[in-house]
């Protein structure tokens, strides 16, 4: 079990993990949160359904990494686009139409995957060996591969890996290079949620 999630009688998913894994995945979580940003509470005295139905951005985010977690609904190929590399102006529409109406629930979505991330990992005891078993439900492993994807995206989008190579030369980087512990986290937790995803399919 160590290093990979196998599969729990009934359902859900389990993983052993030492405390500087904890700790790394508790540290990369607090920090996705504080990227994707707190969520709006209706203030005092304001209708809960009213919230529900609030508009949310119509821009994509400026931050690369937020714009990866946020896309566009509607963007054409960079192929296909024209030689000043200019979208048309009705899929701009289009997607800023739909943006409105749904980034702020893809948010609190994202939100309750990475906070069910911290609670889980807060309720750990850690043994006299310094490690502990991570056990999940089936609800909650769907938690943890939301937000395993999206860290995933925020690193790979900070360390500019394309689709095209999503790996290449980040594994010939020397020791020396600074980016060497991401590429380390960013490898490790494709491989939890390689190992997740396998526990979920039939």
């Amino acid at each position: 079990m160590a290093g990979q999630f196998e599969a729990l009688p009934g359902g859900g998913a389990a993983v052993a993990l030492d405390e500087v894994e904890i700790s790394i995945l508790r540290s990369l979580a607090v920090q996705l949160l504080e990227l994707i940003g707190p969520g709006d509470e209706p203030a005092e005295g304001e209708d809960p359904l009213a919230a529900l139905f609030a508009e949310g951005p119509s821009e994509p985010p400026s931050d690369p990494a937020l714009a990866r977690l946020f896309p566009d609904a509607y963007a054409r190929p960079e192929a296909e686009r024209g030689a000043d590399g200019a979208e048309d102006e009705e899929l701009r529409e289009l997607s800023a139409e739909f943006r409105r109406f749904t980034e702020n629930e893809l948010r609190a979505r994202k939100r309750d995957d990475v906070l069910a991330v911290v609670r889980s990992l807060d309720a750990l005891t850690v043994t006299g060996e310094g490690g502990a078993v991570l056990k999940l439900t089936a609800e909650d492993s769907l938690h943890w591969l939301g937000a395993l994807n999206d860290l995933r995206l925020t690193i790979g989008t900070r360390l500019q890996v394309t689709d095209d190579d999503e790996t290449g030369d980040l594994y010939r980087l020397p020791d020396s290079d600074p980016r060497k512990p991401m590429v380390m986290a960013y490898l490790w937790l494709g491989a939890l949620q390689e190992t997740l995803v396998e526990t979920l399919t039939p």
